[in-house]
């Protein structure tokens, strides 16, 4: 029973980062860390497909190594949070201040955040995948 809570959990962890990348309140990432963890206690396949899924696999890996991000993606994730929550700003909640200031806090409590994470380099990850090529050749 606890194994199918925790893939309820966890796919319910991905549908909501997959929402939070149109929506600007919803961090995609945290999602997705979240579900990888869960995965991980409960489905050897989900948590292999999510770590090594084509968009959201590289995130999660420098997270769970080292709580890192590339820049590419630092740059992505702040330029299309802050163009999502501007629109929200200035086009949905125009008329109301409050709403308005507590989108632009979220939005700057998460570039806050992104910001705070180690910036990978390119050649960190080139080293990190060769040695995870050679774990499974061996």
């Amino acid at each position: 029973m606890k194994k199918y809570l925790l893939i309820i959990s966890g796919s319910l962890s991905v549908v909501l980062g997959v929402i939070g990348i149109f929506l600007p309140i919803l961090p995609t990432t945290p999602f997705m860390i979240l579900a990888a963890a869960l995965y991980a206690k409960s489905s050897k396949r989900l948590h292999s497909w999510i770590i090594n899924h084509r968009i959201f696999g590289e995130f999660i890996r420098n997270f769970k190594e080292d709580r890192s991000m590339s820049l590419n993606g630092k740059l992505i994730s702040i330029i299309t949070m802050w163009v999502f929550m501007l629109y929200s700003i200035f086009f949905v909640v125009n008329h109301k201040l409050y709403l308005q200031l507590i989108l632009g806090g979220l939005a700057l409590g998460e570039t806050i955040f992104i910001l705070s994470l180690k910036t990978k380099r390119k050649k960190d990850s080139q080293i990190i995948e060769s040695g995870r090529q050679q774990k499974k050749d061996r």
